[in-house]
């Protein structure tokens, strides 16, 4: 808020007064529904009083307590965020864990990021697909509403498994047994004299105790290896606040255990059997605060609950996905290498899994052990002088980045720096992460070879020397091209008084050979989910760490060494952000060593190198370097096929019908497809991918030459599905061998597609927010 001069004031929502004048000053309320201590409130009159004076209300909810409380839709809130980890996701020491983000239906448009569109394919079957707002920030850039590139995608499918198993049935009943221990434990810690500070709760609770009591509490609770939670709220003049929750891993037995703790210390030799305090506790959520809606009416979260129906539900959507299962995944920017078995092992490991982000420190020397290691790997693989692992993405980590040059320049006295140039050439996040920094925007022209534009970098250097804040550059660029004037372009920066900010989004193309911190830039972002190997997933998780030169690392985020002290800045309310899955990249790293991490790189720009010649002959190659080489990636020029009829995305969908996924499609350049390889995949993979793409071009050239139809022709009607070979009608000028068999190794290994051509604009039309049953969307 503060970056965006947003003013955040705290205040008792029962109490405060929405006068004529809440209106001129406030656009907004944060409610918590439970609150931080457990407390249940009924915020109906807060929401009326606040609408009445147009301000909006946002509650950030427990998605666990909503299957027994009022919905936040039902009583007038705007927007409902929260944290899906409840259902089903370790807690990881932090992460990585699946935000929730839901609104009203005409706030739908304003949300960031990926909704899925119901949609119809060619054959009129419904299609689901990823909406118009999925690559907001390359068409909004700078006025985007958000900066996220990585979303955490597999922790949502696990929190969705986890619904469609359970149902609403299994989870109301999870609930509920959640609430009976609280409030069986609430119910004998009244008895033991302890004064509970929350009337009405659902899993947590809160209490009152003297500082001698509480020191005696501290020490016995961790002996018992029972972790309170301590000094939260407000302390008191002699008496503090403690805390704790109950979830579905607690039991019976845990109670008895915690009562018994909690006699002692009232000096009390009691025993407490658990099925008595059941029988005799009383629920604690009033009845006007109970749900009385449906939820998860949809029939695929009321068909699976046994492990075989599950196991063969999960498969059925699998098979529709086109993996590195299959084939490679040439997504130039993204880089779709790798993710060895033995690096992903340790995630499951309950060392790992199982640990709270906010344990005592002597309970986590292991993992601060492993985290320190990587970021004194990744320190001297960069050059940097400072890493942190907090970000959880590549924007996240984009955006501390910038925030760090931000608090650098206010340090120094220099608040009123806050221009930004960032070249055109840029990711899209790049622009919508500076806007959130606070930053104003100065596009940078690329030349013909798509650099940036030296000349015109300096001008606009110099003409906004006063208020230059800093230059985010990716590196290579994102045309596939090394700057060859990097040095020249952060010297200029510098010596206007700005720094340096480099996108590491392509830095596995310089790992082992050269190193940022010493070639200019202040501030850089790694992917770990791109260079170090964690997995995609469907968008994620990732991790964005960033590294920074001597003079920044007193505005890191928390690192191991910084951990005993207050940090300037935090972007995640974990320390270490999506700290499970750093096990991947460490071990990635390990295993590979300098000379391995080296060859990758090496590997990785020659399969570029690679197929940008191969397929040169039939496509034009759009950047080169001045030696004629390209970088990790390459673009290919379609632009010249538009001329008959043939778009970068016909030549998408009939890579389908070849088994393959299409490279990235008309970014960054309107028209193209940019490929990746990397180091991951062998000769003859490259090669078969290239003899696909050959192939297609000989197809196009049919078009050319007139020998089959510009509209109905084999890439204008791809992608060719069972359906379609196997229906009675074929009203096509080619064969069906030909749409669906154009190669040979289909007939040993072919990958169907479910779908026929999506409607695009029909998906952007029919944002579906809900689960309804598939007969509504016909």
């Amino acid at each position: 808020c503060e970056a965006l001069g947003i003013q955040v004031v705290i205040g008792d929502h029962e109490k405060f007064n929405f006068d004529e004048s809440a209106s001129a000053k406030f656009f907004s309320c944060l409610i918590q529904y439970p609150t931080s201590s457990g407390e249940i409130f009924d915020y109906a009159d807060f929401v009326k009083r606040a609408h009445d004076q147009k301000i909006s209300v946002i509650a950030a909810c427990d998605i666990l307590a909503l299957s027994l409380l009022t919905p936040p839709g039902e009583f007038g809130v705007d927007v409902a965020i929260g944290s899906t980890q409840r259902f089903g996701v370790p807690i990881g020491f932090g992460g990585p864990h699946a935000a929730y983000l839901a609104t009203k239906d005409e706030l739908k448009r304003s949300m960031p990021g990926r909704i899925i569109g119901v949609s119809i394919d060619a054959n009129n079957n419904p299609a689901m697909r990823l909406a118009l707002q999925t690559r907001e920030q390359h068409i909004r850039r700078e006025k985007a509403t958000s900066n996220i590139c990585t979303a955490q995608v597999l922790l949502a499918v696990i929190a969705g498994m986890y619904a469609v198993y359970h149902g609403p049935k299994g989870i109301t009943k999870i609930a509920r047994r959640i609430h009976r221990l609280t409030a069986s434990f609430a119910s004998a810690m009244k008895s033991l004299g302890y004064q509970q500070q929350n009337r009405y709760f659902f899993d947590t609770l809160s209490f009152e105790i003297d500082m001698p009591g509480a020191q005696k509490l501290k020490s016995a609770s961790e002996k018992h290896e029972f972790n309170l939670r301590w000094d939260f709220g407000a302390a008191f003049k002699s008496k503090i606040l403690f805390g704790l929750s109950f979830d579905e891993t607690t039991t019976p037995k845990h109670v008895e255990e915690l009562l018994k703790l909690f006699a002692e210390i009232k000096t009390q030799n009691q025993t407490f059997s658990f099925s008595e305090l059941e029988a005799k506790a009383q629920d604690q959520i009033p009845t006007r605060l109970l749900r009385n809606s449906k939820f998860l009416t949809h029939p695929v979260f009321n068909n699976y609950h046994s492990e075989t129906e599950m196991l063969r539900y999960i498969f059925k959507l699998q098979g529709k996905d086109l993996s590195l299962a299959h084939s490679m995944i040439p997504l130039g920017s993204c880089t779709m290498k790798l993710n060895a078995t033995a690096e992903m092992i340790p995630v499951t490991w309950p060392e790992f899994s199982n640990m709270h982000p906010f344990a005592p420190q002597n309970q986590t020397l292991g993992y601060q052990g492993l985290i320190n290691e990587l970021e004194n790997m990744l320190i001297e693989i960069t050059g940097f002088a400072g890493v942190s692992l907090q970000p959880n993405a590549g924007s996240q980590g984009e955006y501390a980045g910038l925030l760090a040059i931000r608090k650098y320049h206010q340090g120094r006295g220099d608040s009123h720096r806050n221009i930004c140039l960032i070249p055109s050439s840029a990711h899209g996040t790049n622009p919508a992460s500076a806007v959130m920094a606070g930053m104003q925007v100065i596009i940078v022209a690329c030349d013909s070879d798509g650099n940036v534009d030296v000349k015109d970098l300096a001008s606009k250097a110099t003409l906004h020397s006063k208020n230059l804040a800093a230059l985010m550059i990716t590196y290579p660029s994102t045309h596939g091209v090394f700057e060859e004037g990097i040095k020249d372009i952060c010297d200029c920066i510098h010596q206007n008084g700005g720094q340096v900010y480099m996108d590491g989004a392509n830095f596995n193309a310089l790992v082992g050979l050269c190193r940022p911190g010493e070639f200019g830039p202040d501030v850089c972002h790694l992917n770990l989910h791109k260079t170090f190997c964690i997995p995609h997933g469907g968008g994620g998780p990732g991790v964005g760490p960033i590294g920074v030169r001597e003079h920044l690392i007193q505005y890191l985020p928390t690192t191991t060494k910084n951990l005993n002290s207050t940090p300037v800045q935090r972007v995640s309310s974990a320390p270490f952000g999506s700290s499970s899955i750093l096990c991947i990249s460490w071990a990635y790293i390990k295993m590979m060593g300098a000379e391995g991490l080296k060859k990758a790189t090496q590997v990785a720009i020659l399969n570029a190198n690679y197929m940008a010649e191969k397929l040169s002959q039939h496509y034009p190659i759009l950047y080169r370097g001045k030696n004629g080489f390209v970088a990790h990636e390459c673009i290919l020029d379609l632009r010249p096929l538009k001329a008959f009829g043939v778009e970068a995305e016909d030549v998408s969908k009939r890579l389908m019908d070849y088994g393959f996924h299409a490279p990235t499609m008309s970014w960054p350049v309107t028209g193209t497809l940019m490929l990746e390889p990397t180091e991951s995949e062998s000769k003859a993979e490259l090669d078969r991918y290239c003899n696909a793409m050959i192939q297609i071009r000989e197809e196009i050239r049919l078009i050319e030459t007139g020998k089959i139809d510009k509209l109905n022709n084999p890439l204008k009607r791809a992608p060719h599905t069972q359906a379609d070979v196997m229906g009675t009608i074929w009203d096509r000028p080619y064969s069906r061998e030909t749409a669906c068999f154009p190669a040979t190794w289909l007939k040993d290994n072919k990958f169907w597609p479910a779908v026929a051509r999506v409607n695009n604009p029909h998906g952007d039309r029919n944002l579906v927010c809900s689960c309804l049953p598939i007969e509504s969307f016909q």
